[in-house]
């Protein structure tokens, strides 16, 4: 089987190529995914307490607000490619029910950086990352069987 891979890949030669090696290396045991994706969750969690924390320093605290909030969201969707993988996850991202979460997420989470550091408007920094939150939220619950529905009854 390896062989044919080979072949219909192009790589005849019997040795693997260093793509090859470095893809075998990067394989996860389910222990070392899940203490990954912990790792990762829990940074994104203290980024964004810490971001909280931050909201109340005079003149500059909005900003930090803005960027380890954004941070921590970056790093709680970053948590999840642990448990199914990066190209698994991205597929999922923009799946047709995920599409408009993922790209509103993605954006305000563009928009957040960029009002901090650009635009240099904490007001908009603010707005967008409570859009980001909401955005977020909607993500998540997306992966949830039958969450949206529930939320639109519940809000409707």
């Amino acid at each position: 089987m390896d062989k044919l891979k080979r072949v219909l890949s192009g790589r005849d030669a019997e040795e693997p190529s260093g793509l090859a090696e470095a893809l075998d290396a990067t394989s996860l045991s389910w222990g070392t995914r899940v203490k990954g994706f912990i790792a990762c969750f829990a940074i994104g969690c203290l980024c964004s307490i810490l971001g909280s924390c931050l909201l109340w320093i005079p003149k500059k605290g909005l900003v930090l607000f803005a960027v380890f909030y954004t941070l921590g969201n970056i790093a709680s969707i970053g948590s999840t490619m642990f448990l199914m993988g990066p190209m698994k996850q991205l597929k999922r991202m923009f799946e047709p029910t995920r599409l408009i979460a993922t790209i509103v997420m993605l954006l305000c989470l563009i928009l957040t950086l960029c009002s901090a550091f650009w635009w240099r408007k904490a007001g908009l920094a603010l707005l967008f990352c409570i859009l980001q939150f909401f955005a977020m939220a909607w993500y998540s619950i997306s992966f949830i069987p039958y969450a949206r529905d529930a939320v639109k009854k519940c809000v409707s």
